[in-house]
């Protein structure tokens, strides 16, 4: 089992399963034990890592690449001294935590609690954060390469963020922000880069989304009721199903007339065909 994990760990990382599978490979779960030892057993406490950084050199960070930190509570916790990809972090209580400008890539966090958490310019790539809480969670230009899906972000901030795939990097290339069935309602994304991102279902009621890019997102069963979308883009973005209504910023809006499936959106406006 460890093995397998530590194999897994490294394609996660470094891109290799997401480059030979479809971006939606993002969601590995259906081929892990999740009650096993590594999802839910701890290698440290919260007084150990306390005390580690304490005893950092100055510039030094603590890396605890690959532990096993699973339930513990670091609600409150300055983690920006620390390197966390890898990790196993599942279940755990990280409210109001401070992790900007930290490593998660290839974290897995299950069900952990980051509300009113701080990730701003951190790295999230192929992090796993399906059904966590992150209301109020804030990943302004952070690096969101990761699977929340299911997960619980009211208000969460994402302002110049980047969730669209990197496809000048094949070992990015498939690494998208996947938010699934998420409820994000009255989440900001201003000037954030969702190209190709994925918010299948979720609820965007009253979400923010001036001057972002959502060229190519895909959108279906979405609900953007109330949403502000002045110069947003939406080209080629897939809105089957999409709840449209009471936009506003519509009419500086971009891309609508491109649109994927705009003949079955819901809306009270009318869409160029």
């Amino acid at each position: 089992m460890k093995i397998w994990l530590r194999w897994l760990s490294v394609v996660v990382a470094t891109g290799i399963l997401g480059a030979a599978l479809p971006a939606r490979a993002q969601d590995l779960t259906q081929f892990l034990d999740l009650h096993s030892d590594e999802f839910t057993k701890a290698d440290l406490t919260r007084t150990d890592v306390e005390k580690a950084l304490a005893g950092l050199a100055p510039g030094a960070t603590l890396d605890l690449s690959g532990k096993r930190l699973n339930k513990i509570n670091f609600s409150g916790m300055d983690l920006t001294r620390t390197k966390l990809t890898s990790a196993r972090i599942n279940g755990c209580n990280f409210r109001g935590a401070n992790f900007s400008a930290v490593s998660l890539d290839g974290a897995w966090a299950l069900k952990s609690d980051f509300t009113g958490a701080k990730f701003i310019g951190a790295s999230l790539f192929q992090t796993q954060m399906m059904d966590a809480l992150l209301d109020g969670a804030d990943f302004s230009n952070a690096m969101v390469g990761a699977d929340m899906s299911r997960a619980s972000l009211v208000n969460a901030k994402f302002a110049d963020a980047m969730l669209a795939p990197d496809l000048t990097n094949q070992s990015m290339g498939l690494m998208r922000g996947v938010l699934k069935s998420a409820k994000l309602d009255g989440a900001s994304f201003k000037g954030a880069n969702l190209k190709r991102s994925a918010f299948e279902f979720a609820s965007l009621k009253g979400a923010d989304f001036e001057g972002a890019d959502l060229e190519g997102a895909e959108l279906s069963g979405a609900d953007l009721t109330g949403a502000n979308v002045a110069k947003a883009n939406f080209a080629k973005a897939d809105i089957n199903g999409t709840k449209l209504l009471e936009l506003r910023g519509r009419g500086s809006a971009l891309g609508f007339d491109s649109a994927v499936n705009r003949d079955k959106a819901i809306v009270d406006w009318q869409i160029a065909q």
